[in-house]
């Protein structure tokens, strides 16, 4: 290290640890740069527990203390002791003089785990472009590394250090893409690496994906090429922070030599990635972006339609994998975007419409990092199975199991078959429906949530109504008429009357549910064990809940029996007309007018004024009519 460098290092430093700190505090992305150099250049200054190089290991000594130091002023988080606690252990390792593979491992796993703890970006929103990379590399990197990137340029003679050569395997293998883009965002303290805040964050990206394009020989790539139209791997790098966020040493050490190889094929070949159907979480954060240049343009209601199709195609999808790793973060997201659409209604001005727009991309971006650090777990995964069918499935069996002991109960047995007929053919059509969706018609997610929210207001109405037929029957007299009324007290037309709404209760699920198990397969294909045992054991525990009610139905009272079935079918016609409003409510059929209360989903709860004021509105009729009952006369 010359003089010049060391004097520019040690102002770097002294700048670092006086300014910088306010920063760090904000954005822990100066120490992950720091880590980054520790696990490549401590090689440099470290060999067989020797100072190989004074100035490189005072270097090294002075990053491992800054990073400490980083830690310590980063905001506060679950994870921040502990990160603390490693990077004290990462400085002590330096300072002792431990081997370089060590502390380059000690390094490299700080970094990752810092990243995960504090969101850090780690890769590009999408693909970058490598052409343009091409051109940008020959305006501003070539003068120094070379123009095949060998580091030969015209002006890098007599440069200390040199600067770097791409092709050089070693450091290469070192160095991630992300650490490549802080770099350029940064630059190198004490060398003639500047920072290239000039360019915009997808031209540093892009740089970054070109420069780590070097690494490997065709050879390798080629290698790579056929692994991945095999199919190998795909399910390791789903998107383009798994390719930016690791070294060629780091892939190497999980997966061998094959998960390199492919590595370095896609790092040259990155949109392979971006291919296909974009994931909802992208198709949110694409739709809401052209629902605000709608709104730019002054085409309010084609913005409104915009923002709903964002959430209904898009976010709604993974709301039950995001509840179960972040549920705050999903609810915020859901109110934030409910806000958004409310604004684009009102006209809002465009600085207003602009600033909730980038509160919730920046909220999907957290959604993204919650959902993808290191993909769904297993256990994660089984819980959003479950969690998916059980709630969609809860209102549904409840609804049957209740109407299925009334006719027990009743003595009703020639209705059963109409009763098991309706919700087998809701299975059937909800699946005729999903094929159709996807091979024959364009069904939208406001057409489907409109479909939910009428069929579950319809549901609603005609619990309401069976809910006071059954307490009409609650006392001795009434049942006593009904009973010799004999097999003769529910005809053929009633009869189907059941049917239908036992297909009501689960058509209006049926379809949505599929889509979300397809939405979350997408999301963890690895784990579909684990989503085949959620559903199932949602499945058993919806079973055992009917044969529940069936059984504790049979050792009520008869007139116990009919007043708690008609309590519940009472209940639940409340909670589906919470959820019918809702329904159409995020299907832009009806306003929004949000009131400060928590949502309660399994009690059809939605905190807006029109949700509550409709299940208001039910209770009173049903208080209403239940004091009729007893008080005939009105005395």
């Amino acid at each position: 290290m010359s003089p010049v460098r060391n004097l520019a290092a040690v102002f770097l430093l002294l700048f670092v640890s006086i300014a910088a700190p306010t920063a760090r505090a904000q954005d822990p992305s100066m120490v992950v740069h720091l880590l980054d150099y520790i696990a490549v250049d401590y090689a440099e200054a470290v060999l067989d527990g020797k100072v190989r190089n004074a100035d490189e290991y005072k270097e090294m000594t002075d990053f491992a203390a800054n990073v400490a130091e980083g830690i310590a002023k980063l905001a506060d988080a679950p994870q921040k002791a502990s990160l603390a606690q490693r990077a004290e252990s990462l400085k002590e390792m330096v300072a002792a003089k431990a081997s370089p593979t060590a502390v380059s491992a000690a390094a490299s796993a700080l970094r990752q785990s810092l990243v995960v703890a504090y969101k850090v970006a780690i890769g590009p929103r999408r693909a970058p472009d490598l052409g343009r990379a091409a051109t940008l590399y020959s305006q501003h990197c070539a003068s120094c590394h070379g123009a095949t990137g060998l580091g030969d340029g015209p002006v890098a003679k007599g440069m200390d250090p040199a600067p770097a050569n791409f092709h050089e395997a070693e450091r290469q293998h070192q160095r991630s893409i992300h650490g490549l883009y802080n770099t350029l965002s940064l630059g190198v303290g004490g060398t003639p690496m500047r920072g290239f805040q000039e360019l915009s964050d997808a031209d540093r990206w892009a740089l970054a994906y070109y420069a780590a394009s070097w690494g490997a020989p065709d050879e390798e790539v080629a290698r790579g090429r056929r692994l991945w139209e095999s199919g190998a791997f795909k399910d390791r790098f789903s998107a383009q922070a798994s390719i930016a966020g690791s070294s060629a040493n780091e892939v190497r050490a999980q997966g061998g030599n094959d998960a390199a190889a492919v590595l370095a094929y896609l790092r040259r070949n990155p949109a392979l990635l971006d291919q296909g159907k974009a994931s909802p979480l992208d198709f949110t954060r694409e739709k809401l972006a052209e629902s605000l240049a709608l709104h730019k343009q002054g085409q309010r209601d084609a913005a409104v339609q915009a923002s709903l199709t964002a959430y209904l195609d898009g976010f709604e999808m993974v709301e039950a994998s995001l509840a179960t790793v972040d549920e705050p973060l999903m609810r915020r997201i859901e109110s934030s975007m409910i806000g958004y659409r409310n604004l684009l209604k009102s006209g809002a001005p465009v600085p207003e419409v602009e600033a909730m727009g980038r509160r919730i991309d920046d909220a999907l971006v957290d959604a993204q990092s919650a959902l993808s650090s290191g993909g769904l777990s297993p256990a994660a995964s089984f819980l959003a199975s479950f969690i998916i069918l059980f709630r969609e499935g809860l209102e549904a069996v409840l609804v049957i199991a209740a109407l299925l002991a009334f006719l027990r109960r009743s003595g009703q047995a020639h209705a059963i078959p109409f009763l098991h007929l309706g919700w087998t053919l809701a299975l059937f059509a909800g699946g005729l429906t999903w094929f159709a969706a996807n091979r024959l018609i364009q069904v939208s997610g406001a057409h489907r949530e409109v479909t939910e929210g009428l069929s579950a207001l319809v549901a609603s109405a005609m619990l309401l109504y069976v809910g006071f037929w059954l307490h009409g029957k609650s006392n001795a007299q009434a049942w006593q008429g009904f009973l010799m009324q004999g097999a003769k007290a529910i005809r053929p037309g009633a009869a189907w009357g059941l049917a239908f709404m036992a297909f009501l209760a689960v058509y209006r699920e049926i379809f949505e549910t599929i889509l979300f198990y397809e939405a979350l397969w997408a999301q963890a294909p690895e784990q579909s064990s684990a989503i085949v045992a959620g559903l199932l054991a949602a499945a058993v525990a919806l079973g055992a809940l009917t044969w529940a009610m069936l059984r504790f139905s049979l050792r009520l009272p008869l007139g116990l029996f009919f007043g708690a079935s008609a309590l519940l079918l009472a209940a639940l016609s409340v909670i589906l007309a919470g959820n019918g409003v809702s329904a159409l409510q995020e299907a832009g059929w009806l306003a929004v007018t949000p009131v400060a209360f928590p949502t309660i989903s399994w009690l059809g709860i939605h905190p807006s004024l029109q949700a509550l004021g409709t299940q208001v509105v039910l209770v009173a009729v049903i208080l209403g009519l239940w004091r009729h009952s007893r008080h005939p006369s009105g005395g």
